[in-house]
């Protein structure tokens, strides 16, 4: 009786903001489904092209009263993608989870530092990308990623704000029951997640997973050290995000406590 669903809901984005720890929380529901790895159908044309049946064979099997779910972190910052979401399906409930754009930025370097020290390539240092001839060097990817209200933009002129609901990560992080409930509720799904389903392990510093009875935390490349930025640093990034992130609110009738 069951069958593979195109998704009814898409968490897209944003990258180091929390998708994974969204996707593996929400997955003790028994109302959800979810896509084991990130797709890339709606942002890279190689695979959009290949249509979707090839999109709807990467889904799980599902029963119908199951809502699935796949997550690629990258179409929040995808020029096609919200346009190409919305031709397959214009009424979808997308999730969006984000985090202090200045903490983004230093995860996304802290990830790219990791994979170039794992593949034995050259690393420089957080700050000597950051700065380029003593100003903030504001086309580094990494900042770019973190304007949320150019990214929004494209989002908000192909669906309306309650089609989005936008999960604060650095709240996940720290309690994730109540972003979670938030969660169900949009997805209008019984209330099945419960505080007993986490336990916080003291060792990486953040909560794991509790669910038919096994346990499970995050890879190890999740919960990783950040480097020590230099404190004038962090300040040029706080003021450079201050009014992006003011006019982000205002997009989204909604405050969070970022620097």
């Amino acid at each position: 009786g069951t069958s593979r669903q195109i998704p009814q809901t898409i968490i897209i984005g944003v990258r180091k903001g929390g998708t994974r720890a969204l996707l593996e929380m929400l997955d003790i529901h028994p109302n959800i489904v979810v896509a084991a790895t990130e797709v890339h159908f709606f942002d890279w044309d190689e695979n959009y092209v290949k249509g979707i049946d090839w999109y709807r064979n990467l889904m799980p099997f599902s029963y119908g009263d199951q809502i699935t779910i796949e997550k690629t972190p990258g179409y929040f910052t995808s020029p096609q993608a919200p346009g190409r979401i919305h031709d397959m399906n214009s009424s979808i409930k997308l999730l969006l989870i984000l985090r202090d754009p200045t903490e983004r930025v230093i995860s996304d370097y802290t990830q790219v530092y990791y994979n170039r020290v794992e593949s034995h390539k050259p690393v420089q240092l957080f700050e000597d990308i950051v700065i380029k001839n003593g100003v903030l060097n504001t086309k580094y990817k990494a900042i770019q990623r973190s304007l949320y209200d150019v990214h929004m933009e494209k989002w908000l002129k192909h669906f309306s704000l309650d089609q989005i609901h936008i999960v604060d990560g650095n709240t996940l992080i720290k309690d994730p029951l109540p972003e979670l409930q938030k969660v169900e509720r949009f997805l209008n799904l019984p209330s099945r997640i419960m505080s007993s389903n986490f336990y916080f392990n003291q060792t990486k510093g953040f909560y794991c997973i509790r669910s038919d009875g096994r346990e499970r935390c995050l890879h190890e490349s999740k919960g990783r050290p950040h480097p020590l930025v230099n404190s004038t640093v962090l300040e040029q990034l706080y003021s450079y995000f201050r009014e992006h992130n003011a006019k982000f609110y205002r997009m989204v009738n909604h405050s969070f406590d970022w620097h």
